[in-house]
């Protein structure tokens, strides 16, 4: 498989980031250009993962953390978090049950399309009743939604 990197150039103009990038560019474009009605050409890209999205999302846990007491430490937080949005891989436990083990978030195994996906999901998954129950215990319902209402209203833009 051919990686390309491509920036833009001072003239505006896509252009591989270093001359190897751009042997790898002129290929990819003259593989587009000779396609020929029906055919494909698949591939993929990668987004490199946004820094500020990055301390955006951990701020976020970093708050939750500080509004619960169901957690102690952002690393257990998180964890939590990622299995709840889905973000786990299901192994068989010592007792044969499958057990959610969190996928990694580090910052070079995701790309910024990933890791927006994930901080989607975690976002629904905390709207849950189920989510809300675990941060909250020892609230009735409609006081744990106005802890998430003013949770998120903390970040609203």
């Amino acid at each position: 498989m051919s990686r390309l990197v491509i920036t833009k150039g001072q003239d505006g103009k896509l252009c591989g980031l270093d001359p190897a990038g751009q042997r790898a560019y002129g290929r990819f474009k003259a593989a587009v250009a000779a396609l020929r009605p029906g055919e494909t050409l698949g591939f993929t890209f990668r987004l490199p993962r946004s820094p500020k999205h990055h301390a955006f999302f951990f701020l976020k846990l970093q708050r939750l953390l500080e509004r619960t007491e169901a957690f102690t430490e952002l690393d257990k937080l998180r964890a939590w978090l990622t299995m709840g949005a889905g973000y786990a891989d299901f192994v068989p436990g010592m007792d044969g049950q499958p057990n959610a083990i969190p996928r990694s978030l580090e910052f070079d195994s995701m790309d910024e399309a990933d890791f927006a996906e994930l901080h989607r999901a975690v976002d629904a998954f905390l709207w849950t009743l189920h989510a809300q129950a675990v941060l909250w215990p020892a609230l009735d319902a409609n006081q744990r939604w106005a802890c998430m209402e003013s949770f998120f209203g903390e970040f609203e833009r």
